[in-house]
């Protein structure tokens, strides 16, 4: 009786996984896994190449046609931005549009004109200082606030056209001092030409000194304080328009 014949025993592999020659089962051996390619790697020496795109840190440029002063236009990934429907901030010119942000207002050119200031201001203490004096005249009287309206009217004349020159107020004051002068000694001659037979020129003109010494006499302690309101108001009325 024959005894079976057993199967062919599969020669042991190696460790490293090689093929054993006159392996029949070399086929079913499992291979080993390409390597990976390595990395590029430049030659010796040569210079590296720098990286695509702005450096870390650089501020980043607006899109054309962007509205220019975002203070968030530098802002890198990772940092906080404006919030949601904030609008943008004021442009030169324009009117606040981002709450917060002052803007330096737009300012004209600063009038200083010093002749045409003087003019102006002499002008109006000629002229009022004449209606003044037709007041008195008429009235035999002084007003106060005639004084104080003549002051301001002369100061104003003087800001309003000369602008800003620190000679100006004080020049207004001078000429207000003498519109009120002025405006007393007409009304001083409009009041001798009721009662004498000359006429309001020839008391200026030809009468002078006889002019003044009446006024003298008829000058009393408001006729001063009259100066003092004129002067007063004509300086402050320069002094403010030119600020």
């Amino acid at each position: 009786m024959s005894q079976p014949v057993p199967p062919p025993s599969r020669p042991q592999q190696p460790e490293d996984g090689r093929p054993v020659e006159g392996n029949p089962y070399a086929a079913e051996a499992p291979t080993a896994p390409a390597p990976a390619a390595p990395p590029f790697a430049p030659p010796a020496g040569a210079p590296l190449a720098p990286p695509a795109g702005p450096p870390v840190g650089a501020p980043v440029a607006p899109a054309p046609g962007a509205p220019t002063g975002n203070p968030f236009a530098g802002a890198q990934p990772g940092q906080p931005g404006p919030p949601p429907g904030t609008p943008w901030p004021a442009q030169p010119g324009q009117p606040g549009q981002y709450p917060g942000v002052p803007f330096a207002p737009v300012t004209g050119p600063v009038r200083n004109n010093l002749a045409l200031g003087l003019l102006a201001s002499l002008g109006a203490a000629a002229v009022i200082g004449a209606v003044y004096g037709a007041i008195i005249g008429a009235s035999e009287r002084e007003f106060g606030y005639a004084a104080v309206v003549l002051g301001l009217v002369t100061g104003w004349a003087a800001g309003k056209a000369g602008g800003r020159n620190p000679v100006l107020p004080f020049a207004a004051a001078l000429f207000s001092l003498a519109s009120v002068y002025f405006g007393q000694l007409l009304g001083e001659a409009i009041i001798a030409s009721k009662h004498l037979p000359v006429s309001v020129s020839e008391m200026f003109f030809e009468h002078f000194g006889v002019l003044q010494e009446a006024w003298k006499a008829d000058a009393d302690f408001l006729s001063f304080v009259f100066f003092a309101l004129a002067v007063f108001a004509s300086f402050s009325t320069a002094k403010k328009l030119s600020d």
